[in-house]
């Protein structure tokens, strides 16, 4: 009876690994297709734009999830919506391992609202992170653009983006507290 079970389980498990699809992300392809990031995103996601956020160490699952917002119209802008249009599965993946797997960067931010923004940063590093890193499918703070970070709060508060608690987190943020913590999540790295 033992040998049995022990049987069906190896045969259940290679019918797993038989059925499922393999499919590996490819880092290169990734870098390839990234190319058409550059012109807002920056070379290897270091974006030189203030209004465009940093691909650079991002979460890829935030990425993949993100990408697939704006494919389906969930996620407005109409730039990215064209830009993912045509991205197939493995373009999602491959662009996310590529970005994720690029060194940190720091966007900077004023230093003394980086002072102010340090004490109400706990409140995002539940969901983002002890070091606002990004936490799966919560996206990396942590080195980018101030002026980004704050025009993504404003939209949450305002209701134009959704996302779970981020709609009432952001409401319940005056304008300084949301230019203080993007200033402190911008300086780090």
């Amino acid at each position: 009876m033992y040998v049995l079970k022990n049987l069906l389980s190896i045969i259940v498990v290679a019918l797993c690994f038989w059925i499922l699809p393999v499919s590996a992300v490819d880092i290169a392809a990734g870098e390839q297709k990234a190319a058409n990031c550059i012109a807002c995103h920056g070379s290897k996601g270091k974006s030189s734009a203030p209004e465009w956020p940093n691909l650079a160490a991002q979460s890829a699952p935030y990425i993949v999830n993100q990408l697939h917002a704006f494919k389906a119209g969930a996620r407005k802008n109409s730039v990215m919506q064209a830009m993912a249009a045509n991205l197939s599965e493995d373009d999602i993946s491959n662009l996310a391992a590529y970005f994720s797997h690029q060194s940190p960067v720091s966007a900077g931010g004023d230093p003394e609202l980086a002072k102010l923004g340090q004490s109400k940063a706990a409140m995002c590093l539940g969901c983002h992170g002890s070091s606002a890193e990004g936490n799966g499918q919560f996206p990396r703070l942590a080195g980018q653009h101030p002026n980004y970070l704050v025009k993504q709060l404003q939209d949450f508060k305002g209701g134009i983006r959704k996302g779970g608690p981020m709609g009432s987190l952001a409401g319940s943020l005056s304008e300084d507290d949301m230019k203080r913590l993007a200033a402190y999540f911008g300086s780090i790295k």
